[in-house]
């Protein structure tokens, strides 16, 4: 199976500050569901945000994608990132656009076909149960609406991994429910890679996965 990530020896950290995350080593396999835990700055979001290129290593290589992070050109970091989904944590919707608008923004980057892009966006707003809201703008919905339409805008382009930060940790249960089952989806019918960072794997999840825990910089795979 092909490896959509990895790492040998990966250190990180923000500038000449201390080492968040020391000689990190982990393979990823593509089509993988995988947890990312551990307690509130031990380096979770710090470890995600290497993966889609916004922090470098800091030494040790990291490979996503067949991409080399270390000395990566912006060129191909955008490729890269046209193949990527993102959850935050704070939805990171754009406040003066439409939901539509926002959800579309991906579709429009990778070169669709604007008629196209309307008609897997409307899909999209009935998956995620938005239709009824589609002209409304963020600050209009509940955060529950907001994460929902956040997760429609990562599965837009039908990328091939989805990097989900803390996606749920804010939600109402149905929202979160929903969450929980979109990206089962993705992952079981569209082989998309799922990477999760969260405080709390979810029990009741019918998907196969790996839980990867840090500690004092260490990443370590639990059984």
């Amino acid at each position: 199976m092909d490896k959509v990530i990895i790492a040998n020896n990966l250190s990180l950290s923000y500038s000449n500050d201390e080492t968040i995350i020391n000689e990190a080593n982990f393979d990823i396999n593509s089509g993988s569901f995988v947890f990312i835990t551990g307690a509130s700055g031990s380096g979770k979001s710090t470890l995600l945000k290497s993966l889609y290129g916004a922090l470098k290593p800091k030494q040790g290589s990291l490979v996503v994608g067949g991409v080399e992070l270390n000395s990566v050109r912006r060129s191909k970091l955008n490729f890269l990132r046209r193949h990527i989904g993102i959850v935050f944590q704070d939805y990171k919707l754009v406040k003066e656009w439409s939901i539509v608008k926002n959800i579309m923004l991906p579709l429009l980057i990778n070169g669709y076909v604007k008629s196209v892009a309307e008609n897997q966006v409307d899909k999209l707003l009935k998956h995620v149960r938005l239709n009824h809201q589609a002209e409304k703008y963020p600050l209009e919905l509940s955060g529950g609406e907001q994460q929902r339409a956040a997760m429609a805008r990562a599965l837009a382009h039908n990328p091939i991994m989805i990097l989900a930060d803390e996606p749920t940790g804010n939600l109402d249960d149905y929202s979160a429910n929903l969450i929980w089952k979109l990206l089962e989806g993705a992952n079981e019918q569209l082989n998309t890679t799922v990477i999760v960072v969260t405080h709390n794997i979810p029990q009741n999840l019918n998907v196969e996965y790996r839980h990867f825990h840090i500690e004092y910089g260490s990443i370590h795979e639990v059984d």
